[in-house]
């Protein structure tokens, strides 16, 4: 049996608004001053992480998914359902909204349409996201498109770290400059641009938008979604329960000591934000460190913790 935490190499994005804080943060190799994304946990094709240790050395999470269903407590699907995400956002992002399931499969030939949700690790004083619109009716939302109101059309929200955002399918949004998340997502990389504050890349050329694909699949009305974390504790573990949605319920970890036997019925993806210590499971201890990404396979029945650290785990909810 396999019984082992499986720890993962990430794969690193390019992006026009990205920065150096994933490297400056989190230690990492960046390939590049303007990186923008961490591929922590995925096993999308545009980016698969490899794994690090254990009998799987070298194997990618999507083939360790083909292969090795059993770790992933039998759960069916060709593909692996989320993809955990940590985004340095030196400058804006665009403004943009991702589709649902059936709109995916139906127009991009997807598996998967994107709802995501964001830990806020940290940002700039006075730093705020894009989310939702005012919107009140689809022809009032592309009449504004069309007359460069945004800033009538965009709602925004000030931020601080620590916050947590929900952001279902059809939800429009951005996030602003100086902002460092923590995102899990379904694992689809389908991105309608509404706007892109009109900027350029190194050739000079302005990014596709995606006007009629964002009308089709915005939510016009805008509503805010009803969530309620609940909180808990377990020994030197506090574990907040962000969210349990269909898709994902993922938690934030502040472990200050030892934990023992946390129960693992499904199979967690695991990102250390801060600190170190030891994942203790039947087969030994495996030491983490802050920028980890780990999987505890459903194999793993019950594992410990120790040390001082700060963590965001889920899981897929179906």
């Amino acid at each position: 049996m396999y019984a082992e935490p499986i720890f993962l190499q990430p794969v690193f994005k390019d992006r026009i608004w990205g920065g150096t804080k994933l490297r400056d943060v989190f230690g990492y190799d960046i390939p590049s001053e303007t990186t923008g994304e961490c591929w922590g946990i995925s096993a999308h094709p545009n980016g698969p992480s490899t794994i690090l240790n254990g009998p799987l050395q070298g194997m990618t999470l999507d083939e360790a998914w083909q292969k090795h269903r059993g770790l992933f407590a039998g759960q069916e699907g060709n593909d692996f359902p989320l993809l955990v995400k940590i985004l340095d956002a030196k400058t804006n992002l665009s403004v943009q909204v991702h589709p649902d399931d059936d709109y995916a499969q139906q127009e991009e030939d997807e598996p998967f349409g994107k709802t995501e949700c964001w830990y806020v690790i940290d940002c700039e004083e006075g730093a705020e996201l894009v989310y939702g619109h005012h919107a009140k009716s689809k022809s009032e939302f592309q009449r504004m498109v069309d007359d460069g109101e945004w800033d009538k059309l965009l709602r925004k929200v000030k931020i601080q770290p620590g916050d947590f955002v929900y952001v279902p399918n059809g939800t429009i949004h951005a996030i602003g400059a100086g902002t460092m998340i923590l995102e899990t997502q379904q694992s689809s990389d389908v991105t309608y641009r509404v706007y892109d504050y009109d900027r350029k890349d190194d050739q000079g050329n302005t990014r596709e938008l995606h006007i009629k694909q964002s009308i089709e699949v915005a939510m016009i009305p805008h509503q805010d979604a009803d969530f309620q974390p609940v909180e808990h504790k377990q020994d030197g573990l506090e574990i907040q329960k962000l969210i349990k949605e269909s898709y994902f319920t993922v938690y934030h970890w502040n472990l200050n000591g030892k934990a023992e036997n946390l129960e693992n019925s499904m199979y967690l993806l695991v990102s250390v934000l801060d600190g170190e210590g030891e994942i203790e499971t039947q087969s030994g201890a495996s030491s983490f460190k802050k920028g980890d990404h780990f999987i505890i396979p459903s194999t793993v029945k019950k594992f410990s913790l120790t040390g001082k650290a700060s963590f965001i785990a889920s899981h897929s909810t179906k």
